[in-house]
């Protein structure tokens, strides 16, 4: 699929979606005669992957190195067990700080809702009735 496609699908900018390609997080697939970006379903999962990490506070470090094990443990290949378990271990890690992340951000959202019904019920007492 081209790049218009893909940013509806991830509702991604054209403009996010090229920097991630320059930042080496994803690449196009392959290109048209024409030269236009196209992209597999596993290049949509990917930018699915780096938008649900971004807003968790990930770097495009931390992103690479994600994508970079989870693609290893994917792959097929084989890996010895050593291996394997350090790759294990990094998605492990990601997991936990995305977990710690939610976490911050329920609070958030907590302390946001109180404060919005905070304002409600000041409006709700200094708002006079309407005369009848």
């Amino acid at each position: 699929m081209q790049i218009g496609e893909v940013a509806a699908r991830t509702e991604l900018s054209l403009r996010t979606i090229r920097h991630y390609e320059e930042t080496g997080l994803v690449i196009p697939s392959a290109r048209s005669q024409g030269g236009f970006r196209l992209y597999t379903e596993t290049d949509v999962a990917r930018l699915m992957v780096i938008r649900r990490m971004k807003p968790l506070g990930f770097t495009l470090e931390q992103m690479r190195d994600l994508l970079d094990a989870t693609d290893r443990l994917d792959s097929g290949d084989p890996l010895d067990a050593g291996e394997r378990e350090a790759l294990l271990e990094r998605v492990q890690t990601y997991r936990q700080a995305a977990a710690e992340q939610v976490q911050k951000l329920r609070v958030q959202l907590e302390r946001a809702e109180d404060f919005a019904a905070t304002l409600s019920a000041h409006l709700e007492q200094n708002t006079p009735a309407p005369r009848v």
